[in-house]
């Protein structure tokens, strides 16, 4: 029976490949490499959010008595903290590796990577429901799409400022199955994305690329956002020099690592699959007098309801 001896690199970049077909919200919201969290402390790094200023307007033709009035530069700023070690580990004994596995990255790798991959995605989709959303919308099975959930979402999104392009309206299952009855969705050819995101695409309306999320968030959960209302931070792990074989590598910009080594007492090899992660939400919304309220204004949370 043949068997795929592959090296460390070529293993780790087949199981992170097989990654590519798993993920979909961390691809919507900001991300920060691990580069930006060597030697910092507490293992947080700092985001910074330029300051806001209104103008003013000086009297036409006054009599010069007046000062002009000058205005504060604040910028604001959101921790971002790698607090989350998912990982995922297996057994593999000499009999297993003997006579059953015939390859190695598909039989064990690709498990291991889609594990770790839900568990990051899993991180977002809890980022997004616990973010403080400004704006939040309630919509019924008998609603119009375009009338009562893009609309209102495209106005609360303008009216804070937030930027039009990249916006993503992100659906669960149930939420997913009513747009989809809706003919005013406009089908669109997503070409220069990547191939899970294509397909994850059901349309564009109102400025907003529509995807269906059925599995990480609640089926009757939507949110309408823009990519910098969350912020994933993630890493690989170093790989300790007392392994047999490992890699650490960055696939579209995600990283893991995979280690291997031996348990000789018990006759078995263990594989372990793990990465460094941290959400956190840019909450600066901001009231008339240009305070900050806590809330984020970049995500409008939607709650459907269906039919009894």
């Amino acid at each position: 029976m043949a068997h795929d001896f592959l090296k460390a690199e070529e293993i780790v970049n087949m199981g992170l490949g097989m990654l590519r077909n798993e993920l979909l919200l961390a691809r919507l919201v900001t991300r920060k490499a691990g580069a930006d969290f060597a030697g910092v402390k507490d293992d947080t790094i700092t985001v910074r959010i330029p300051a806001i200023l209104n103008a003013r307007e000086y009297g036409w033709r006054n009599d010069r008595s007046s000062e002009i009035v000058t205005d504060d530069l604040v910028e604001t700023s959101i921790p971002v903290t790698l607090d989350k070690d998912p990982y995922s580990a297996v057994k593999i004994t000499d009999e297993q590796l003997t006579l059953d596995i015939t390859s190695f990255g598909e039989q064990v790798l690709a498990p291991q990577v889609l594990a770790v991959a839900e568990k990051l995605d899993s991180y977002v989709a809890a980022a997004l429901a616990a973010a403080p959303a400004a704006n939040t919308l309630a919509v019924d099975e008998s609603d119009n799409l375009f009338n009562d959930l893009i609309i209102p979402a495209r106005k609360a999104l303008n009216l804070s400022n937030v930027p039009t392009a990249g916006r993503v309206l992100v659906l669960g299952a149930d939420v997913e199955a009513w747009a989809l009855q809706h003919e005013s969705l406009q089908k669109v050819n997503e070409s220069g994305s990547d191939s899970v995101l294509r397909d994850a695409v059901i349309g564009r309306l109102g400025g907003f690329t529509i995807v269906g999320n059925v599995n990480t968030i609640p089926a009757d959960a939507a949110y309408a956002l823009h990519p910098s209302a969350i912020i994933l931070a993630n890493m690989a792990p170093a790989v300790p020099s007392g392994v047999v074989a490992g890699a650490t590598t960055a696939f579209d910009s995600f990283a893991m690592r995979w280690i291997r080594d031996y348990d000789a007492p018990r006759l078995q090899d263990r594989s372990v699959v793990s990465s460094f992660a941290g959400t956190a939400s840019v909450d600066d919304e901001r009231d008339s007098n240009g305070d900050l309220t806590g809330d984020n204004c970049r995500i409008v949370s939607i709650d459907f309801t269906g039919a009894s």
